[in-house]
């Protein structure tokens, strides 16, 4: 009787002592999440923000170039529309595989030390592609490239979203995702010129060059103090947090509901029944967002030249003007997405491009000037919606699967961008140009319904949003 009783104490003191070192990780991480969200956004944010915005400029840069290289190598290589739908979809499927696979590193071992190695796997294959002679070596090449390029965005989206505060979080993030369009937007600038006067192959040297470079750079960057302490490795969060603490005096009042425990990442919690509907709409979100957007995209150069039989520099000229757009649209949401909202914003987006699709459908698509107008409008559209995924599905998500959430909902875009130029390839060859838009159009407005459901976000603290 005596052991029994001594026993059953002992495992209520054993109980007792667990549940007191739960609470005082918690007490932890709840101070340090405070420290973070009480400091304004300050010069410590510059170089996180720059180096992995740099990484960003490139993956923006290595998945549009094979665009502005493909009008050559559709007269080199005799490439037929089902080809070339193949080539730019086998990029994607790459970044689908890339997207989950470095999202599960990122999860395990850090959001630096993934994102560090998808930019140099892009960058080498990048040179590789240089030096394809023919199309089944290109569409390896680009395959294996695309599993850096997909990695990289998700990863990079989750560390910068961890890095900020409640209040301006999407005002921060959408100036630093910013990049991701302007990399198109200069990709576009730099093919028109390059390719016609140097040859496609410079395309390629650029992308590899550049992202190796920006590679060195980030063995600078300071690890997520948000992922550390979801890790329990709270004396590394700390170090980090004093030194942002160190770039500023200000401190701003902080207020959070949720306390904040250790509890360890799995990503079957995706479908558990608080996050299964969040999840399964970012993923619809996702896909008929890029649909849209990457079909447009990589496509518009090839039907400029071959529907419209603009000459190279023209026809490069033109589809440039749809990433000036884009990059215009995308500053202007940087700047009122969280007065209007994540959700507002989604919605009015998905169907001012459901709109310009269906008017270039009605008029019959008769001249290049209508599509480069309508269609380049449409594109820009679409591609604020593009952006803003990338500041809303992290926030989301709770710190221990953000980034792997994040994966699995931008695999779901890889899967759209790899059928989308399949299925323009085949509806451009057996019902002509006009149904291309009305297609895009429907998918668009679908989207816009799907808007409709998502949970507001802005102004809330991550932890709040996602416990």
């Amino acid at each position: 009787m005596s052991m029994e009783l001594n026993q059953n104490t002992s495992e209520i003191i054993k109980e007792v002592n667990e549940h007191k070192d739960e609470v005082n990780l918690s007490h932890r991480a709840s101070e340090l999440i405070g420290r973070i969200e009480s400091i304004p956004f300050s010069r410590w944010h510059i170089k996180p923000r720059v180096i992995m915005g740099s990484a960003t400029f490139f993956d923006a840069f290595d998945a549009l170039s094979l665009a502005f290289v493909l009008p050559v190598l559709i007269g080199l290589w005799k490439l037929t529309p089902g080809q070339i739908g193949i080539l730019i979809g086998i990029g994607y499927l790459g970044q689908a595989v890339g997207a989950i696979l470095f999202g599960w590193l990122a999860e395990r071992f850090g959001r630096v030390y993934s994102a560090k190695w998808t930019i140099l796997l892009m960058s080498v294959m990048s040179i590789g592609c240089m030096f394809a002679g023919n199309f089944n070596v290109l569409l390896l090449l680009r395959f294996i490239q695309g599993i850096g390029v997909g990695g990289e965005v998700p990863v990079a989206a989750a560390y910068i979203n961890e890095l900020s505060r409640a209040h301006g979080r999407g005002r921060f993030f959408m100036l630093y995702e910013l990049i991701f369009p302007l990399g198109l937007m200069m990709t576009a600038q730099i093919g028109s010129l390059i390719v016609p006067s140097l040859g496609w192959k410079w395309m390629f040297l650029i992308g590899g060059v550049g992202g190796f470079l920006v590679f060195l750079l980030f063995f600078q960057l300071r690890e997520s103090p948000r992922w550390l302490i979801s890790k329990g490795r709270f004396d590394e969060a700390e170090r980090v947090i004093e030194e942002i603490e160190a770039s500023t005096d200000k401190r701003l009042p902080v207020t959070m509901n949720a306390p904040q425990a250790i509890i360890k990442g799995d990503w079957k919690e995706l479908f558990s029944s608080f996050y299964r509907g969040r999840t399964l709409l970012v993923w619809t979100l996702w896909f008929s967002a890029y649909f849209v957007s990457n079909g447009l995209n990589n496509w518009l150069p090839s039907l400029y030249k071959t529907v419209y039989h603009l000459p190279l520099a023209e026809s490069l000229r033109a589809a440039s003007i749809s990433n000036v757009i884009q990059t215009i649209a995308v500053f202007a949401c940087a700047f009122l997405v969280d007065r209007i909202g994540r959700k507002r914003w989604a919605t009015v987006a998905f169907l001012v491009a459901a709109l310009l699709l269906t008017t270039l459908w009605f008029n019959g698509a008769k001249t290049p000037g209508s599509v480069i107008y309508l269609g380049s409008a449409a594109y820009g559209a679409m591609g604020t919606i593009t952006v803003l995924l990338y500041l809303y599905t992290p926030e989301i998500y709770p710190t221990r699967m953000r980034a792997i959430g994040t994966a699995f909902a931008t695999a779901w875009l890889r899967l759209a961008s790899a059928i989308a130029p399949a299925i323009v390839g085949f509806v451009l060859g057996a019902k002509g140009i006009t149904s291309v838009f009305i297609l895009f159009a429907c998918v668009a407005v679908i989207g816009a319904l799907l808007a409709l459901r998502m949970i507001e976000t802005r102004e809330k603290v991550l932890e709040d949003i996602a416990p």
